[in-house]
């Protein structure tokens, strides 16, 4: 295993705040459900395109397992009322060698601050640096248009699609 899992850093974002950019850790559990509770129901139906609030055991237990080499986590931490909360998250899961697919969330209250901009950077950083992965994709959904911009800012194409619901994006590494 890489050192992914105690990948850390600082960031400013537009407004000038600070927020850290970090491994999931298995304890963040009851803050990432903090985080889904303060996320709108259309940010989470982007994410998981269906209606999504709560999730099952198995569920909790699959996006919290992660092991840093087929499954990459990470977070943004900022301060909030004097704490510290998580405000977004982006992981990778690779679904065959050299290949991964992406998704992201960022609860709305800290939306348009460039939080999706810089998690994308750091993965796809840790994607190419750390994991050699070849290709990376996502799936987003058409009505999903600040996400769209965001992957083809980082250079993301659309690709060939399997699912006429969603937008298949593509980005080669080299």
């Amino acid at each position: 295993m890489s050192e992914t899992n105690k990948y850390a850093t600082r960031e400013l974002l537009r407004d000038g705040s600070q927020i850290d950019i970090r491994a999931l850790r298995p304890e963040d559990e009851a803050e990432m459900l903090a985080a889904i509770g303060k996320t709108s129901t259309q940010s989470l139906q982007r994410r998981f395109f269906v209606m999504k609030r709560y999730f099952s055991d198995k569920e909790r237990a699959f996006f919290m397992n992660v092991d840093f080499r087929n499954h990459v986590a990470i977070v943004a931490v900022a301060a909030e009322a004097g704490r510290k909360v998580i405000v977004g998250g982006g992981r990778y899961i690779v679904f065959e060698p050299g290949r991964a697919e992406m998704a992201f969330v960022v609860i709305d209250a800290w939306q348009g601050r460039g939080i999706g901009s810089i998690l994308m950077r750091h993965l796809i950083k840790i994607a190419k640096d750390d994991a050699g992965l070849m290709e990376l994709t996502a799936e987003v959904l058409p009505e999903n248009g600040a996400m769209i911009k965001i992957f083809g800012k980082f250079g993301f194409r659309p690709g060939s699609r399997r699912d006429p619901q969603t937008v298949h994006l593509v980005l080669t590494l080299t």
